[in-house]
């Protein structure tokens, strides 16, 4: 399965592109992000069997573990994508959020898009981490 963050707005260089491409880096799984622009600009087509996430103040909020349970039963359920929008700074409109398959958030705060997408980057390799049998620490 295809991990894809699509992501309003350039990274650059900064010191959150450098933690993104840290943890790019160490993922198992296939993946690609693709940045589009603060506004206008049209999503990548999504095959069919696509999993869609939305990053937003009004999502659920998961552990680690459950995210990794997630990702999996998506994997295993023979979803070829699952693409993680990430928003510019107005998120997302209701008609989003309806076509959304889940709703995740990073907490109650506020957190600027750019390092919610080097926080999605962690947790995607923790969650390849735990789907590969690695020991995760904060378990049980």
């Amino acid at each position: 399965m295809l991990l894809h963050i699509i992501a309003r707005g350039k990274i650059g260089r900064s010191a959150e592109a450098e933690l993104v491409e840290r943890y790019v880096k160490r993922l198992t799984m296939p993946h690609r992000i693709t940045e589009l622009p603060d506004r206008g600009g049209k999503l990548p087509l999504a095959p069919a069997g696509t999993i869609t996430v939305l990053l937003d103040e009004k999502g659920r909020q998961l552990t680690s573990m459950d995210f990794a349970k997630r990702l999996e039963g998506w994997r295993d359920q023979g979803a070829r994508e699952c693409r993680f929008l990430i928003g510019a700074a107005d998120g997302f409109d209701d008609e989003a959020r309806a076509s959304a398959d889940l709703l995740i958030a990073f907490g109650a705060m506020t957190w600027p898009h750019m390092m919610a997408r080097a926080m999605l980057a962690e947790q995607l390799w923790r969650a390849c981490s735990i789907l590969s049998g690695h020991p995760y620490h904060r378990e049980g």
